[in-house]
């Protein structure tokens, strides 16, 4: 069989892993196999906190909501049922940035819900 020098794509490669682990410590971003490694399980890392960043949103906003619905004398889980049994189809992402500014706007919005 014929030899296969690699030289321009494996150094290719090797250069790619290396920008990616570029402000690893120590041996992290200058050996390549332990690089590759750190690399493999930072970008594993990135993909499960994607993830997790939106549940911890959605853990803020429902904390923000039901501060802002105690203040106006009823629960998290109440406003929401009477929400979506008048048809008030607002999502908890838009409820929590009308709640902290507009306290307001956010007190009427309850009291449509409790009219029906």
């Amino acid at each position: 069989m014929t030899r296969v020098k690699r030289g321009s794509v494996a150094r290719k490669r090797r250069k790619n892993i290396f920008r990616i682990t570029s402000g690893f410590k120590g041996a992290h971003s200058r050996l390549f196999r332990t690089a590759n490694q750190q690399e493999m399980k930072a970008l594993a890392s990135a993909y499960l906190e994607r993830n997790n960043r939106k549940r911890e949103f959605r853990r803020l906003w429902i904390a923000r909501i039901n501060a802002a619905t105690r203040k106006n004398g009823t629960i998290y889980n109440n406003m929401i049922h009477n929400l979506c049994r008048n048809q008030i189809y607002l999502n908890r992402k838009t409820l929590a940035q009308i709640a902290i500014p507009d306290t307001y706007c956010f007190s009427r919005i309850i009291k449509m819900t409790r009219l029906y």
